[in-house]
């Protein structure tokens, strides 16, 4: 069912490891899918919600009667939804605010000499578009992920857009759209894929404002948008598929780990299971119990075709040093660390977009109510980036402020370098303020 890579005494022998080739990422194309969403996009840029209703029918099989959600269908849903969920989303709005309200930023002022300052003020993006995916499963978390940090963060204008649903008569699926309402998003729109990002970023003249920066996960598609509309709008990332790494030694239940590979893989066929282990027996019990649990799992076939890829495994390790060294490598989207002394062992990790410490902090309480936000870089991307934060909808300007004297300080050095660059008008625009002197 699930590969076995085993490292143990390779090292030794003189042989040099590349840990981020061993086991590769699930093979997405994106550079392909920007071939298919470009003519969807100047579609939707040209035509407006002609083309959005058009794409939505090819795509969704649904013929809207109107692009944008009614507040009226928000309320009913919001009324509808099982009091049990309510419960639980509304407590995953209070963890996720809790958190990200100490994610904010205050503007700092730095004298740099006598009478001049640089201020760093942090503006919030005005406008923002929350991609909701919505197709293997439905993702009212991800409403939450993405909506309490721009809100955190002090922008003023949200807009959501999530695939329409035949069933849910052309309308977002109804727990979607109780999320938006508990979080007092009142701008929806039962639109997906590439056309969504498009109508987001370009905007409908009347219809639809365009905004400035588009979030939230998606297929590739969804991805191949981003990469072709950034410039046009800021993206957060270009999401892949989700993928989990688990470093564990002989303390492991194996039962855990099992389970938390099986939660991932049942996103996605293409989604990554990783164990990393310095344990045999460990690596044995656990391949033991995913055969026991994918034939009891709802989404059996979906599971099993995930773990057997090439981008699944279980990694076998000389220690938890060389173990440490592959997950840091790996750079996983979710690692947790299930080992004597998890916490000390966490703290050396250096590429994660997430680190769950202990047997008692899975990926799943991340992807609901950790408090962490689940929107989180993969394929590798957690080497150089972060997970979705108030930061991603924040902008970080400079307001410089001298007064004439300390221009006159400075002004032979600015000369100086303007002329080294040869930008001699540079140095004058400088030198002119002092005509005299």
């Amino acid at each position: 069912m699930i590969r076995r890579i085993d490292l143990r005494g390779r090292l030794a022998a003189g042989e040099r490891l590349d840990y981020r080739m061993l086991v590769p990422r699930a093979p997405i194309d994106v550079e392909a899918a920007l071939e298919a969403v470009r003519p969807i996009c100047e579609d939707v840029r040209h035509r407006g919600l002609d083309a959005v209703r058009e794409l939505t029918l090819r795509f969704d099989g649904v013929e809207p009667a109107e692009v944008r959600v009614p507040q009226a269908a928000l309320d009913d849903a919001l009324g509808a939804l099982d009091p049990r969920v309510r419960a639980a989303l509304e407590e995953s709005i209070r963890r996720a605010r809790l958190v990200h309200g100490d994610q904010r930023r205050t503007d700092v002022t730095t004298t740099v000499v006598p009478g001049g300052t640089v201020t760093e003020r942090w503006i919030p993006v005005q406008r923002v578009g929350l991609y909701v995916p919505g197709g293997l499963a439905v993702y009212p978390s991800s409403v939450v992920m993405n909506v309490v940090p721009a809100q955190v963060a002090g922008v003023s204008s949200l807009a959501v857009a999530s695939p329409p649903q035949r069933e849910f008569g052309g309308r977002p699926h109804p727990t979607i759209l109780a999320a938006c309402a508990l979080l007092g998003v009142t701008e929806v729109y039962a639109v997906g894929g590439a056309q969504a990002l498009a109508m987001l970023a370009y905007g409908v003249p009347g219809e639809v404002e365009p905004v400035d920066l588009v979030t939230g996960p998606g297929n590739v598609y969804v991805a191949a948008a981003k990469r072709l509309l950034r410039g046009v709008v800021g993206i957060d990332a270009e999401a892949g598929p989700t993928e989990i790494a688990v470093l564990a030694d002989d303390t492991a239940d194996p039962r855990h780990v099992a389970a938390d590979l099986v939660s991932q893989a049942e996103h996605d066929p293409l989604a990554a299971s990783v164990l990393v282990t310095d344990n045999e027996a460990l690596a044995d019990a656990v391949t033991a119990e995913l055969e026991t649990r994918t034939t009891s799992t709802k989404h059996d076939e979906r599971v099993r075709t995930a773990l057997a890829g090439e981008q699944s495994g279980i990694v076998l390790v000389d220690d938890l040093d060389q173990g440490l060294a592959f997950v840091d490598a790996y750079a996983a989207e979710h690692l947790e660390i299930q080992t004597r002394d998890a916490a000390a062992l966490a703290a050396r990790v250096r590429n994660a977009g997430a680190v769950f410490v202990g047997p008692w902090s899975p990926v799943s309480l991340g992807d609901y109510a950790a408090g962490s936000n689940h929107v989180l870089p993969t394929g590798g991307s957690a080497r150089h980036s972060s997970g979705l934060s108030v930061q991603t909808f924040l902008r970080g300007v400079h307001v410089v402020e001298y007064d004439r004297d300390a221009l006159k300080d400075i002004a032979g050095g600015v000369r100086a370098l303007a002329d080294a660059e040869d930008l001699p008008a540079h140095g004058e625009a400088v030198t002119a303020r002092f005509p005299d002197e």
